[in-house]
């Protein structure tokens, strides 16, 4: 089991490419990333101020990416890293790729492998359109804290997909990112899992039809949710947003479920209610592992 030690880190947030939700930590003042589990861990930690360089992506062959640290633990600049770690970055252009063939090489021998398009519907019902390179088919949509989603068609190639994905978001406004605190407000206050499967249907009815019209085969695939969320898709007991910032102050909580970045935690002495939280917001933030708690506060369960 990997269990970091206590002591000062730089949140990555949360990664599945382990196959299972882990805690990217970088160590302070150096050293190589953590890979810290957190299902059915307790996470005691403070959060410090500041927004820190969260490293860069690289390729190890053609078809894996790695993460790396920042080596100077920097601030980060206007986006997640510092001007360094982007400018290095060899991953950041796959989002324009399509659009601009002047893109690093390591870049395009990835790019040039099997890439699928995905719908994912959320917990309210919104839904995005997506793609995944054949090697993250499984692990980008782990990572999306999506309730159900269905692989639509694959093709050759990463520029082919991304024609797709751009056509869908625009004949048929189908978005291409859903807010994290939709996901996890939604979560929050999920009581049944119909509003979802419902909305799901009708939009994967909608898309196939205009792929196909327009002369792209489809292979329907549904996604298979890990495990690690189940307790997050069943209603059950009460469940509440968890009521502190976690960008500030000391927290203490333990981890029962896991979608993407969401998670179901307990706090110590509180068996009545669950929270949800989204460790994706310590992104970029300085935290201290410890012994910490969470501040007492009165919780209105869910009214929904």
């Amino acid at each position: 089991m990997t269990r970091p030690t206590d002591g000062e880190y730089v949140c990555h947030g949360i990664t599945w490419a382990t196959g299972d939700p882990r805690l990217l930590l970088a160590p302070l003042p150096d050293g190589p990333l953590v890979y810290a589990e957190i299902m059915n861990q307790r996470l005691g930690f403070a959060t410090g101020t500041g927004r820190w360089c969260t490293g860069r992506y690289r390729f190890v062959d053609t078809v894996r990416v790695e993460a790396l640290a920042c080596p100077d633990r920097a601030r980060a600049g206007q986006g997640d890293q510092c001007p360094r770690c982007l400018s290095q970055d060899e991953f950041r252009f796959a989002h324009q790729y399509h659009r601009d063939g002047n893109v690093p090489d390591a870049l395009r021998r990835y790019m040039n492998q099997p890439h699928w398009l995905y719908l994912a519907t959320f917990a309210d019902g919104a839904t995005k359109v997506g793609t995944a390179a054949e090697p993250r088919k499984h692990s980008r949509l782990n990572e999306q804290g999506a309730l159900v989603a269905t692989y639509l068609t694959t093709t050759p190639d990463g520029r082919a997909v991304r024609y797709l994905e751009d056509a869908i978001t625009r004949d048929l406004r189908m978005p291409q990112t859903v807010r994290a605190t939709t996901k996890l407000k939604a979560l929050a206050s999920l009581t049944s899992l119909a509003v979802a499967h419902t909305a799901h249907a009708q939009h994967v009815t909608r898309v196939t039809d205009m792929l196909t019209a327009t002369g792209n085969p489809t292979s329907l695939e549904k996604w298979v949710p890990p495990a690690e969320g189940n307790r997050l898709r069943a209603a059950g007991r009460s469940r509440a947003l968890y009521p502190h910032d976690l960008q500030d102050g000391e927290h203490g909580v333990t981890v029962t479920s896991c979608i993407g970045t969401q998670v179901l935690t307990t706090l110590s002495g509180d068996d009545e209610m669950d929270y949800v939280l989204d460790l994706g917001t310590l992104k970029g933030r300085r935290i201290t592992l410890g012994p910490f708690t969470s501040p007492t506060a009165a919780v209105q369960g869910s009214l929904f």
